[in-house]
């Protein structure tokens, strides 16, 4: 009998042609897809050169990327380390493998090297966490070791099929960790009877004449002899040796003495040409198997497996604080996990906070994008009519009653108002982000960091102005760019940018410059008359709003009038919100416009020299903050930026990481500032410009109060009891305010072709009549009704709503901006009043007719527009309800965000840093020392 050979080369060749009709496969879904094995080699060993040319051309065949990291031979254990870390970092490789051995100079520990490659990238199959999941029989969740794994399938070609390993007696000869222990569970777990072997096995001989399989690994020509064999068996020789023929030519050898074992075996693996291809084959139907699991089994999301917290609704509800404190919040670390976020994503402050890694963004990136829903209002009463609470309901609705992955995304209150009103920015009653204190204090220091950065950037300025007036050119000019001890004056990348700003290119050393280009390098010249960029702190300070600086006796004289801002109304707040990464950031800061020169050109944060210091500031804020709601739904609090001077609503990363994270089927819940008068048409305008996200469905919040109102009832005032029209039914002031506001405010949403659901959030105080009234209305407008009880009962109270979203996120969008951005500053202000506003048209100051021609000329014309006006009336005058027509829309300023990106007209006097009033809360506010419990702040 003559042994059948076991072709590893043709064998390996159909897995390959397997993997790449696979990959074609899942191209085909995702296009952008390709598996990456990045291949670390120490040295310049030449036959690891061969080894790896050979890996990389058959990859390439297959359509694989591989990378290749060469390091030198000086090369210590800790780079190495610190490379296999830096790959396990760059989510676009899939697989890591060190070609071995490693040939340093210095010592190199190979198995803790090896150790260090994460789980999900360990193509080999080496590292302690597989080797334990493979001898424990985890199969499912282990990465199989390329050699013995190539095994284990060539016996299976011979055999037909798996299960025909059960029963057969296994004798494995090699204990190495690399081949001969690995193949020894692989064969076990298939139901094998196996025995390992080595080569101080006693009567080595008998054990390996009574296998059926007999698998040889020990590294030694020719070791096996024929008659070790049992008639019959199936051989795989995993040897590879070099023996020199008496001639003097290199062969190459298997560990079994091939010439007598093939006239015993019924089948035999030839060397070469045997174990060594399927080795190769193996290991790129491992990258290529752990890419699919890693980024694109991400692709498809899954229904999240939330736990959702049991609620005893209570009637009367409760106060929000006493709510939120009956909800124990889940450990943030299992919300984290339950949303599919992995564990060095999340960052951690306390049990119910963290902040999200933005590389989330790139692992998700080929997932399709989930269903994008902005809730907006009417035109509100001074006391709100709850969005940010419509906002939780829903998507407690959707997440914890509908079976919908959902996500909220909120802003982060200041803490100014904190402090001077009762009352929060995280919903209401049951259906509000928890716990309500961390949300509304601190949360995880944003706000802090901008107040810093901000700042950094004011004394920035002023100091600036103060050395440029006390000093000379050259003087200025030599501590600018003092000279090193080489005598070169040895330009920062933020000084280059200057220069190259004014024309000089190619400087290194300042030294070069003439006495011209060092003054002009040297000298901002800024005009303190025209300096916009103000500090900002987060607090209710009346008495900073006007203020003068420079008094004391060592600014010489250098004063000047200036004011605070609540740190919210900072421009660095409003890039935050729109950055779409912290290089985005980085540059957004860099363009920022604090002033003028005397001669009339833009001074920008790049200029003052403080982008890079402002960045590393504001580098954390740049993460969105994971929080929960009452029912364990996620919700991202991220980013405040001011409604009026600018665009009012969370970031643009937390709604694009939460679309991600939901997936196809599930849905995001955002929230623009105001009335959809100015918070939708921002969020629309600006934001969906920057982010290049559509959304899908507008939930417009209107109440029968504020109707009312807007129908002709008496004045609503914060603070004091409401009349008795709003108490009590009245069908004919309701329906006027329906013919007018709401009416008003859904042709604003059809003003940019996307469906629109009216919530009308119910009060105690509502007649089903009067609820009725506002569903017909809103139906007769092209709008769907849904009355909505989400603040006392949550999710259950919003279920009716949640259908009516899903349902309006199927219908056709055509969304389309209002405006075309190079249109002028002028035209653009005019569309907006016209067709939102509902005005005849606009009339712009003396001063704004000004401002508009500085910022055309300085090529600022095609930034959008970011409209500064009483959110109180669809009007710039708060006392005109309803829709008011036939007015003028006064223009009386004209200013400019250049860093964020928009150009906001004033249309009358906008409040930038509020007060306290007689009796704040913090009269109310002490802590238990004992406890930590906080009382009096809600």
């Amino acid at each position: 009998m003559v042994a059948e050979l076991i072709d590893g080369k043709a064998i390996s060749q159909q897995i390959v042609h397997e993997v790449r009709t696979e990959l074609d496969v899942v191209r085909q879904k995702v296009p952008t897809f390709t598996p990456c094995l990045a291949i670390v080699q120490v040295g310049d060993r030449k036959d690891s050169e061969v080894y790896i040319r050979n890996k990389a051309k058959l990859a390439e065949d297959i359509g694989v990327e591989v990378k290749v990291i060469k390091l030198p031979r000086s090369t210590t254990q800790q780079q190495l380390e610190d490379t296999i870390d830096q790959l396990n970092a760059d989510d676009a490789v899939d697989g890591i493998i060190i070609q071995l051995p490693a040939d340093s100079e210095h010592p190199i520990e190979t198995h803790h090297v090896i150790d260090k490659i994460s789980h999900a990238k360990d193509v080999d199959g080496l590292t302690r966490e597989n080797a334990g999941r493979l001898a424990r029989g985890e199969l499912d969740h282990a990465i199989l070791p390329c050699t013995p794994y190539g095994c284990l399938l060539l016996v299976k070609n011979v055999l037909g099929d798996y299960s025909k390993i059960a029963g057969k007696r296994v004798v494995v000869i090699g204990r190495s960790k690399i081949v001969g222990l690995p193949a020894s569970a692989l064969f076990l777990w298939h139901n094998a009877t196996v025995t390992t072997c080595h080569s101080k096995t006693a009567n080595l001989k008998e054990q390996c004449l009574q296998a059926d399989i007999l698998i040889v690994a020990i590294g030694s020509s020719k070791f096996v002899k024929g008659d070790w064999i049992k008639p019959g068996a199936i051989v795989i020789d995993c040897g590879i040796n070099v023996d020199v023929t008496p001639e003097g030519k290199r062969v190459l050898t298997g560990d079994v003495d091939f010439a007598q074992a093939k006239e015993v075996a019924s089948h035999i693996t030839p060397v070469p040409g045997g174990v060594g291809p399927m080795t190769v084959a193996m290991l790129l139907h491992n990258t290529f198997t752990q890419g699919v699991a890693r980024r694109v089994e991400g692709f498809i999301s899954e229904h999240w497996k939330l736990t959702i917290p049991k609620i005893k609704l209570e009637s009367p509800v409760p106060s929000d604080i006493e709510v939120s404190r009956a909800q124990k919040p889940k450990l943030i670390t299992v919300l984290g996990k339950e949303i599919g976020l992995k564990s060095e994503e999340l960052e951690a402050y306390g049990t119910t906070k963290a902040k999200v890694s933005l590389d989330v963004l790139k692992r998700l990136q080929l997932r399709p994008n989930g269903k994008y829903v902005v809730v907006v209002g009417i035109t509100p009463t001074p006391l709100g009519e709850g969005k940010s609470t419509t906002t939780m309901g829903l998507t407690q609705a959707l997440g914890a009653h509908l079976n919908r992955n959902s996500f909220a995304c909120v802003r982060q209150p200041s803490q100014g108002p904190t402090f001077g009103i009762k009352g929060g920015a995280a919903g209401g009653g049951y259906s509000q982000v928890i716990p309500m204190e961390e949300f509304n204090l601190h949360l995880t220091g944003d706000i802090h960091a901008i107040t810093a950065a901000n700042n950094l950037v004011a004394a920035a300025i002023d100091t600036r102005i103060f050395h440029e007036r006390t000093q000379s050119d050259e003087a200025l000019f030599n501590r600018l760019v003092p000279k090193n001890k080489q005598g070169k004056r040895i330009l920062t990348p933020i000084q280059k940018r200057r220069l190259e700003n004014q024309g000089v290119t190619g400087i290194d050393d300042a030294e070069q410059l003439t006495p011209e280009q060092r003054s002009k390098f040297a000298r901002l010249d800024i005009d303190p008359d025209t300096i916009t960029f103000n500090r900002v702190l987060d607090t209710n300070d009346r008495f900073l709003r006007s203020i003068e600086i420079g008094l004391g006796p060592t600014e010489k004289g250098q004063t000047r009038r200036t004011e605070f801002m609540i740190t919210v109304g900072s421009e660095l707040m409003a890039i935050l919100a729109l950055a779409t990464d912290l290089e985005d950031l980085r540059d957004r800061v860099s363009k920022v416009v604090i002033g003028n020169d005397k001669a009339g050109h833009p001074v920008t944060i790049d200029d003052v020299g403080v982008t890079g210091a402002v960045a590393v500031l504001m580098r954390d804020t740049i993460k969105p903050n994971l929080m929960q709601t009452v029912e364990g739904t996620p919700v991202f609090v991220h980013a405040g930026p001011f409604a009026n001077i600018a665009h009012g609503a969370s970031s643009v990363l937390a709604d694009k990481l939460a679309l991600k994270i939901v997936g196809e089927d599930g849905f995001v819940i955002t929230e623009a500032g105001f009335g959809a008068d100015i918070g939708m048409e921002k969020f629309f305008n600006i934001k969906c410009r920057y982010s290049g996200l559509t959304p899908d469905v507008v939930v417009l919040v209107a109440t029968v109060r504020a109707l009312k109102m807007h129908g002709g009832g008496p004045p609503v005032t914060a603070g004091a009891p409401l009349a008795f029209e709003y108490l009590n039914p009245n069908l004919e002031l309701l329906e006027k305010g329906c013919d007018s506001n709401l009416r008003k405010q859904i042709e604003n949403v059809q003003a940019f072709n996307v469906p629109v659901v009216v919530c009308v959030n119910q009060f105690a105080s509502d007649s089903e009549e009067e609820l009725e009234l506002v569903k017909n209305k809103a139906k007769q407008y092209g709008a769907v009704g849904v009355v909505s009880n989400h603040w006392a009962k949550g999710g259950l109270g919003a279920i009716d709503l949640g259908k009516a979203v899903i349902e309006a996120s199927t219908l056709p969008n055509n969304f389309n901006f209002l405006y075309p951005l190079n249109d002028s500053i002028e035209n653009k202000i005019t569309t907006i009043a016209k067709r939102i506003y509902g005005a005849d048209g606009i009339e712009l100051s003396e001063k704004a007719k000004q401002k508009i021609e500085i910022y055309t000329k300085n090529g600022f014309s095609q930034l959008p527009i970011c409209m500064a006006k009483t959110q109180l009336s669809l009007s710039h005058d708060p006392s005109k309800k309803g829709a008011p027509t036939g007015f003028t829309l006064p223009i009386r300023d004209v200013r400019i965000s250049a860093g964020a990106g928009f150009i906001f007209p004033l249309c009358g006097d906008i409040m930038t840093l509020p007060g306290l009033n007689t009796r704040p809360c913090f009269y109310d506010i002490d802590i238990d020392p004992e406890t930590m419990r906080i009382d009096g702040l809600f």
